[in-house]
């Protein structure tokens, strides 16, 4: 990977993020970060923000532009909304609503299967994290004492969602579902509302 890749990546995974963490990060030069960082300003993939500080200089602070977050793979999102308006046009409401239970279904299978052998929740946690990763969500798995929290740094279908808002309430159906009823899963960060990832903590309930 590029190094310039891997700046877009480490960017998109932090939200926000100096030049120096990008460095100390990718082991690479502050200045060497700082050369790539103007190269993609002028590109117009990434933008600073200065953050002022108690003591000393701002500190300058970087983060994707829209252009930025367009380089990663979104699953062919003009497409999926135009047949998602196209269903909406033909079959209303109840229509959209069987392509996406369909589509969960489909889903649920598929991640039933990977997760067969997985005798708990922690195994269950880290197959399904590489499932979400393979698709694109650039998903990580970190615990919290009790709980686990699932972190999906990009939404490869973030376009249709904005457009279907029930896409998103089928993940987490297609979770719960997954895990069972005796494990609760809030989502406590969401793309589509503006935040920079998606986060979902999981954990028994009590």
């Amino acid at each position: 990977m590029k190094s310039t890749d891997r700046i877009l990546d480490t960017i998109k995974r932090e939200g926000s993020v100096s030049a120096k963490a990008l460095a100390d990060q990718l082991g690479m030069t502050t200045m060497g970060v700082r050369q790539h960082l103007q190269s993609l300003e002028r590109d117009d993939l990434v933008d600073f923000e200065d953050h002022r500080a108690k003591i000393g200089r701002p500190t300058r602070h970087w983060s994707l532009t829209a252009n930025g977050h367009r380089r990663f793979a979104d699953s062919h999102n003009d497409l999926s909304v135009t047949l998602i308006d196209s269903v909406q046009e033909v079959f209303g409401d109840h229509g959209v609503a069987k392509v996406i239970a369909q589509r969960e279904a489909a889903t649920f299978a598929q991640y039933q299967a990977a997760l067969k052998d997985c005798d708990n929740l922690e195994a269950k946690l880290q197959t399904l994290t590489y499932l979400r990763e393979s698709e694109g969500y650039m998903a990580e798995l970190h615990r919290d004492g009790a709980d686990y929290i699932l972190i999906e740094h990009h939404c490869p279908i973030c376009h249709a969602a904005k457009t279907c808002p029930a896409l998103c309430r089928s993940e987490i159906q297609l979770f719960q579902h997954l895990l069972g009823d005796h494990y609760r899963i809030e989502r406590e960060e969401h793309i589509v509302s503006g935040q920079h990832r998606c986060t979902y903590r999981i954990g028994e309930k009590t």
